[in-house]
């Protein structure tokens, strides 16, 4: 099974990105189902959680199905380094050490903390950006 999670990472906006603030985004887009799960529960999902419960939405399967999970990352999937919430909305993506997910906006002080190399807690977390919208 691939694994998409982090573990003591905080994902920076991207190098390219226009956005100065976190805006939520809205509707039913994939980002904005992103947004909800970790928002709505800090530090309560993983990455591999979040990715497949969202994508299990969007098919109308069951979120809670081990098999289709299991189906489901039977392939290669992207990690939320290519998540619209820090190429285009203006947040990080924290992962603690348990690899527990949330989200900070861009230009508060708890993100600045993060991108500069300490979580919340005082402990060292690996800086990483999203991935560009563009190629350089």
């Amino acid at each position: 099974m691939e694994t998409v999670d982090y573990t003591s990472t905080f994902i920076t906006v991207a190098p390219d990105t226009r956005a100065v603030a976190g805006v939520e985004p809205t509707g039913t887009t994939i980002a904005a189902a992103t947004f909800a799960l970790i928002a709505d529960s800090p530090y309560a999902l993983r990455s591999s959680d979040v990715i497949f419960q969202v994508w299990a939405s969007r098919h109308d399967v069951d979120h809670s199905s081990a098999t289709e999970r299991v189906n489901f990352y039977s392939r290669s999937h992207a990690c939320l380094r290519s998540s619209d919430l820090g190429k285009r909305y203006g947040w990080g993506i924290h992962a603690d050490a348990d690899g527990r997910l949330a989200v900070y906006a861009v230009g508060s002080t708890e993100y600045e903390a993060l991108a500069a190399g300490t979580a919340p807690d005082g402990s060292a977390v690996t800086v990483r950006p999203a991935m560009r919208s563009s190629r350089k």
